[in-house]
């Protein structure tokens, strides 16, 4: 054996103990792995220090980009409420309505791509069924690695098959030879994660629990409801032509209005003096016989259309805030009427605090004392005007990011631009590159706030780990293990050799890229099949798919980009990703035996 072979053996070991154990953090363990091939003079520093520039490491850096833009929008927020409505809050429909969508758009368009579409939606869903993001963010990503065998360009590596099976003389597959299997596996995974899924995956906090979040505690701690109904006003009510005070709505009655919506617009937290008319629709909070007896009263008819009012009732578009007046404030001294709070501010303030008093009624002429607390309603957007002001100090950690909806369309056709690209023949480097920049020229986000959205420690993990593989080629460690594995298995079974090649592309795409463990496989499997007398066709093509499975540990992008996100360990990954690569592995290897064989 060479000494380069023994070299790089030793250091993808090392590589390989680190991740599991994460003795260290898995990106300093990966620039250990590139300097120690670059001491060792296994890799030339050009060589060692080319994952800079990789095709994967540029991409993963635009995708972070444009997943934020998107995120920004709230588009993917939007698909979360349309998903929910129809397939319920079951954690299982979730899970496997996700799967199935993100493992379908991966089959034409680069898992990665998928991948960061989907994460802002996995995100929000998580929140809003109230489970632990860890559940469904590794299974959903581990859908669009394997959407990638849906079809021939569903993957770089099955793309490069077919070049491959040219090169040694051997007709090239359809686009869509590989979707069987593909649908297969994808099916596999969505029942294994399903059923199996709880013995498998972290379940984030104690028993899976999930904790509580800064709208639930501030609720918990104040005793508030989030049961927002909507009426309309008739003709024939009593409220027609009247402005909002004169109703009595707090006065009499002790009720709020979080939002006004009339023929032209919505007026969140509508000032006073507002007229209502008819055909206007009020959004009202309060306590449940005072609100009844209000809507009596003044001959309101209850409508249930959720979309009159969309994201009123969403934590993540608006919410309750706990705001103390400082004793330097402005409005120390003057009434929320002569201040007109909900003109400027466009918020309705649903409780007061003062000297120890709780007031919940009508408290418009309450003159305002320093240290005292409300409890205010509205918007986020319009609640972070307010945190940026003078007269008030917001108490309650505003954690949602407001969405700017204008965007929607710029930062939809900016990824539609980056897909586009990819799918016309430039690389996916390129192709996302200009999508990410497209978002900063059309002000979806500023260039800060795209270099903010980097998550650098899943960029150095690649860098660090793309000099692997080139050592394992360049070195012939690839070629060496190959061979040796392929002489001991000659003369074996069909079903062994089956098993034989599979594992050997699974193992090689661990530690180097898929292209790679395809070009280095290739050959070899075209020579043991002829020696065989077996089709050496869709050996190679199982050698493709198998590339694919790429579970065990965060190297693959996919699982890079979703570690941080699902705040998952490389162990994480050793235990479900072992998981799903043997499901991986005995579906593919009997698929292709009892269908191509």
């Amino acid at each position: 054996m060479e000494t380069e072979i023994i070299i790089v053996l030793t250091i993808m070991s090392f590589t390989i103990f680190m991740l599991v154990t994460e003795i260290v953090r898995i990106d300093v363990t990966a620039l250990i792995t590139m300097l120690a091939l670059s001491w060792s003079g296994i890799l030339t520093t050009g060589e060692a220090l080319a994952g800079f520039s990789s095709n994967a490491v540029v991409a993963m850096i635009a995708v972070m980009i444009l997943g934020e833009g998107v995120a920004r929008t709230g588009m993917m927020s939007r698909f979360s409420k349309w998903l929910l409505k129809r397939v319920g809050k079951k954690k299982s429909s979730v899970l496997g309505s996700l799967s199935l969508s993100v493992g379908t758009l991966s089959g034409v368009i680069q898992n990665i791509g998928a991948a960061a579409l989907f994460l802002p939606s996995i995100m929000d869903i998580a929140r809003r069924i109230k489970v632990s993001a860890s559940v469904l963010i590794m299974p959903i990503g581990f859908a669009a690695i394997i959407g990638g065998t849906l079809t021939m360009v569903g993957s770089g590596h099955l793309i490069l098959t077919n070049d491959l099976l040219a090169n040694a003389g051997l007709d090239p597959y359809g686009l869509f030879a590989v979707t069987p299997v593909g649908v297969a596996l994808l099916v596999a995974a969505i029942l294994f994660f399903v059923l199996l899924g709880k013995y498998f995956l972290p379940q984030g906090s104690s028993e899976g629990a999930v904790d509580k979040t800064e709208q639930e505690k501030i609720m918990d701690a104040f005793s508030l409801k989030k049961d927002i109904r909507y009426f309309r006003v008739e003709p024939i009510s009593a409220l027609a032509e009247k402005t909002i005070e004169e109703s009595g709505i707090w006065s009499r009655h002790g009720v709020n209005i979080l939002a006004l919506r009339d023929a032209n617009e919505t007026k969140y937290g509508p000032w006073r003096e507002t007229v209502l008319q008819p055909g206007d629709i009020m959004a009202l909070y309060g306590d449940t016989e005072k609100l009844n007896r209000y809507v009596q009263e003044n001959n309101l008819t209850e409508t249930h259309d959720e979309t009159i009012f969309e994201g009123i009732d969403d934590p993540e578009e608006a919410g309750f805030v706990e705001v103390i007046v400082p004793p330097s404030s402005d409005l120390v001294g003057q009434s929320i009427r002569e201040f007109s709070l909900r003109r400027r501010y466009a918020v309705e303030p649903i409780m007061l605090f003062s000297e120890g008093e709780r007031v919940e009624d009508d408290f418009s002429d309450h003159k305002i004392r320093g240290g005292d607390t409300f409890i205010i309603y509205g918007p986020w957007r319009n609640i972070k005007e307010l945190q940026n002001t003078d007269p008030f100090v917001v108490a309650t950690t505003v954690t949602a990011d407001v969405k700017d909806r204008s965007k929607t369309w710029q930062a939809a056709g900016s990824f539609l631009l980056a897909i586009g690209l990819a799918m016309s023949g430039f690389s996916i480097s390129i192709a996302f590159l200009t999508g990410a920049v497209a978002m900063v020229l059309l002000n979806v986000l500023s260039i800060q706030e795209a270099y903010k959205s980097i998550e650098w420690k899943v960029v150095f993990l690649l860098v660090g780990l793309i000099p692997l593989g080139t050592a394992m080629q360049n070195s012939g460690t690839a070629q060496f293990l190959a061979e040796n594995v392929m002489s001991l298995i000659e003369g074996s079974s069909l079903l062994v050799l089956l098993f034989t090649v599979a594992i050997l592309s699974t193992g090689f795409s661990l530690v180097m890229s898929n292209v790679g463990a395809v070009v280095v496989l290739a050959p070899l499997v075209v020579g043991i099949g002829t020696i065989a007398g077996v089709d050496p066709r869709p050996l190679v093509l199982l050698a493709a798919v198998n590339a694919g499975n790429s579970f065990v540990l965060p190297t693959h992008q996919v699982n890079a980009l979703m570690m941080s996100a699902g705040g998952y360990k490389t162990k994480d990954y050793f235990r479900a990703g072992g998981g799903m690569t043997l499901v991986f592995l005995v579906v593919s290897v009997l698929f292709f035996y009892y269908t191509f064989f």
